[in-house]
């Protein structure tokens, strides 16, 4: 896509600090870092969202994110490391082809965090399951 930022670092028409590179996906390290060794992976392929992720596409990607977690762990020591994706402006994305953070964590004032409110009196097993028929039905409708 022609005024996609990343398809534009992987085209080389903007500079970025490469990290790994195949012919399928492409590995950088996030401009405006959260912390140290915070790296983005996405395909090489434009795609704005998960959803728009072919089989083969999202099996080239995720059979690369432990390599790169595995190298930005061994290289940096980090406590712990999120792995994010957003999907959609309401969840946070900002750059609309999909990519994958890896963010290493170095105690509790770090730069990031996310806060869990979970809702389970909302949310009864009964709902949990009429939720998880519905998912299963359109899965089953797609296949």
């Amino acid at each position: 896509m022609t005024n996609c930022i990343f398809c534009k670092i992987v085209a080389g028409e903007i500079p970025s600090v490469k990290i790994y590179e195949d012919e399928f996906v492409f590995a950088f390290m996030d401009i405006m870092p959260l912390s140290k060794g915070h790296t983005l992976l996405i395909p090489k392929t434009h795609r704005e969202f998960v959803y728009d992720l072919a089989p083969e596409e999202a099996a080239n990607l995720f059979s690369v994110a432990p390599k790169i977690a595995k190298a930005i762990n061994d290289t940096f020591q980090p406590e712990g490391m999120n792995l994010l994706n957003n999907n959609g402006a309401k969840a946070g994305q900002s750059v609309f082809h999909f990519h994958m953070h890896f963010i290493p964590r170095y105690g509790e004032n770090d730069g990031f965090g996310a806060k869990w409110m979970t809702k389970e009196k909302e949310f009864t097993s009964e709902r949990i399951q009429e939720l998880a028929e519905s998912v299963r039905d359109k899965l089953t409708a797609d296949a």
